[in-house]
């Protein structure tokens, strides 16, 4: 069974993230996104509502499974016995900060990162400029996914 971790914070969960996850669900049997829990981090969204968000976007999507996690990512994934991590790229600095994370997670294990490109029409979009526009007050309606879009917070 080829299973994929996505990890990360989706705080919150953005058109970007749903397009990187749609896009892989042909290549593995399973994903799990994996949304993290880091207790020095300060979240604009509870942790049950992040879930919440990717649950109701993927509700009818088997493959899709959604869980939390607050251990090394490749911990986590040997404990789903997960042999792929998935992460989207945005830009080439994405790319050069996720390739030393990938080339360490390859290290400490034999878990391989699957890299895919955000679409163009995605690759502007980060979770940071979304929680800015919700902050004052603007409209995230065409960067986010229904599930979110609803939800403002200030």
């Amino acid at each position: 069974m080829r299973k994929a971790v996505f990890p990360g914070s989706f705080d919150p969960l953005t058109l970007g993230h749903v397009d990187i996850i749609n896009r892989a669900i042909p290549l593995f049997d399973e994903i799990i996104i994996a949304v993290g829990v880091n207790a020095t981090k300060k979240y604009m969204f509870s942790l049950h509502e992040r879930m919440g968000f990717i649950n109701k976007t993927f509700e009818n999507v088997a493959k899709v499974k959604v869980d939390k996690y607050s251990t090394l990512t490749v911990d986590y994934c040997k404990t789903q016995e997960a042999d792929f991590i998935l992460r989207g790229l945005r830009n080439p600095a994405d790319f050069e900060f996720e390739k030393a994370i990938a080339q360490t997670n390859r290290k400490l294990s034999n878990i391989e990162t699957v890299f895919l490109l955000t679409s163009a029409e995605n690759s502007f979009i980060s979770s940071s400029i979304i929680r800015d526009i919700i902050r004052n007050n603007g409209d995230v309606s065409i960067l986010v996914p229904e599930s979110v879009s609803f939800k403002s917070k200030k």
